[in-house]
């Protein structure tokens, strides 16, 4: 697919999603994006809550070693996933895969990048953005391909990137955000 048209999906599910959403969705990851910036961390209780925003399963045994680590350990891997995340002179893709590392010793954030991708666009919300399986399944009808081999996320935001300037190219101004939200729509519903 040719950058023009993946642009004029992108921002045709932009709309379609801005149509649909409500306005208040994005409250409490906005919420806890301004608790990130003003303490340079994310703790037990902002991570719960993200998992609530993405709608995962909190009763697994990821999330029960999660809650036997102490704050501090989380505390300190998030301030090094947000110094990671907010790198100046460093690639978006770069970052992102800092950031997606620097999560690993969190219990649950050893693999898999839905939740460690909101954790990261908390911590730097003008920045990054949010990966999931319908992202996935949007980039992949745009033509683009994202493999699940280690490193996923930061080729991902490599593709957002990419993304962000193709519609740049087409005089769109689409933030990572609009991008992920773009991608999230095309994907549709995931079983």
């Amino acid at each position: 697919m040719e950058p023009q048209q993946r642009v004029g999906e992108l921002q045709a599910a932009v709309e379609r999603y801005s149509e649909g959403a409500s306005p208040f969705y994005d409250e409490v990851v906005q919420e806890i994006s301004k608790r990130a910036a003003e303490q340079g961390n994310l703790g037990k209780a902002d991570i719960g809550a993200l998992v609530a925003w993405k709608r995962l399963n909190a009763n697994t045994r990821w999330m029960s070693d999660l809650m036997r680590s102490s704050d501090a350990t989380v505390r300190a891997a998030t301030a090094e996933a947000r110094k990671s995340a907010l790198q100046e002179g460093s690639t978006l893709e770069l970052a992102a895969a800092r950031a997606r590392s620097a999560l690993a010793p969190i219990p649950g954030f050893g693999v898999g990048d839905a939740l460690a991708s909101a954790v990261i666009y908390a911590l730097a919300p003008g920045r990054m953005a949010v990966y999931d399986r319908r992202a996935q399944a949007g980039l992949e009808l745009l033509g683009l391909e994202l493999t699940a081999k280690s490193g996923r996320y930061g080729r991902y935001m490599a593709l957002v990137d990419q993304l962000v300037n193709e519609a740049r190219v087409e005089g769109l101004g689409l933030s990572a955000r609009e991008i992920d939200l773009g991608l999230f729509t095309l994907g549709g519903p995931v079983a």
